[in-house]
């Protein structure tokens, strides 16, 4: 990889983005307990502005939604209004920021949601346990969505859309990756619903495909983009049959004009994710694992970038060094981050990860 590659601008939707080096959505769950973005959070996103785009931390598109204590919300006018000084702090230093809407499905307890239960595509209960206030609880069982659920719920993605685009975003991001509801929709195991929702491979992406759908409405396509992670086996996910899956579900979105595509790749599936890039005529946004020992950043941008990849996302680089790109550029030396300090939690490990010095 040589400088001219990391910095040359990119069209990204509505937006042109002055470098291809992207910061991955990572939950930090520093908001208030009604959702509400702090000034903190700001100057987080402010930190790490030397991106060419940024996705910010998944948030929640309904109070079903939530799934995790203290994460931010994009389900009223109070929380949109909150982001705004995000989006201001972010436009300030010259970078591009991207909402990420979530929808947990089946994750989260009851507590998470004000007492509400998990809807997912089938009472099939997530394996393992669930991060609480109070400590870890098993996961619940779901209960099933009725078709009027799912209308429903493509509604609240349109709308939190709206709010986002209202408060400033450059666009949004639908979360179809790591076990979350749209996935939860693809895994076999944890939907065995025999309708239109369901059963073959048709059935299975609709609730993905129409979700795109029903944001680029609200919001216009070149705002929209999508988040996966095709073979991805946590919080018990089985695609079974992911090339299937995910060739069709390209086939029906990649005529659609959305900003970009992000793909998580999974260790050992390059050829995987060579396919996904053949079949996306679009921006192709790639956080890179061709193996399962990470590369250090400079390396894994060189690899993404020479995979095919318009832009390349990293994450946990970005948390300890808010100069990710300075320091990527000269090839390190980089922060290690403290994982105690990843969710929850005040300053420490948040705003005081220090700069490359020089």
């Amino acid at each position: 990889m040589t400088d001219t590659d990391l910095f040359r601008p990119l069209k990204v939707g509505v937006t042109t983005i002055a470098n291809r080096l992207a910061m991955a959505p990572m939950t930090r769950s520093r908001a208030t307990a009604d959702g509400l973005v702090t000034d903190a959070m700001a100057t987080y996103y402010r930190q790490r502005a030397g991106a060419g785009l940024i996705v910010t931390e998944a948030t929640q598109t309904s109070l079903r939604a939530q799934s995790y204590p203290t994460t931010p919300g994009i389900h009223n006018a109070e929380q949109a209004e909150s982001w705004r000084r995000v989006t201001e702090a972010v436009h300030d230093e010259g970078g591009a920021i991207y909402l990420q809407l979530f929808h947990g499905g089946r994750t989260g307890d009851p507590s998470m949601r004000g007492g509400l239960d998990a809807h997912a595509p089938s009472e099939v209960a997530a394996p393992g346990q669930t991060y609480t206030p109070d400590g870890l609880v098993d996961n619940p069982v779901p209960q099933a969505m009725t078709g009027d659920d799912i209308r429903a719920t493509l509604r609240e993605f349109a709308d939190a859309a709206r709010l986002a685009i209202s408060a400033g975003f450059d666009g949004v991001q639908l979360h179809g990756a790591n076990g979350y509801l749209p996935q939860q929709f693809l895994c076999r195991q944890a939907n065995v619903r025999t309708d239109e929702w369901g059963g073959d491979t048709r059935g299975r992406i609709r609730f993905t495909v129409e979700a795109m759908r029903a944001i680029a409405e609200a919001v216009g396509a070149e705002r929209a983009s999508l988040r996966i992670s095709p073979a991805t086996t946590v919080q018990g996910i089985d695609e079974a049959d992911t090339e299937e899956l995910y060739s069709a579900m390209l086939a029906e979105l990649a005529g659609d004009g959305y900003a970009f595509l992000d793909v998580i790749e999974q260790p050992g599936r390059r050829e995987l994710t060579a396919q996904l890039r053949e079949l996306w005529p679009g921006v192709f946004v790639l956080n890179p694992h061709r193996d399962a020992e990470p590369l250090p950043p400079h390396e894994a941008v060189a690899d993404g970038l020479s995979s095919g990849a318009d832009v390349v996302a990293l994450g946990a680089a970005w948390l300890a060094n808010p100069d990710l790109l300075r320091r990527i550029a000269r090839g390190g030396p980089y922060n290690e981050p403290d994982g105690s300090t990843y969710y929850g939690g005040d300053e420490r490990g948040y705003l005081d990860y220090p700069p490359l010095e020089g």
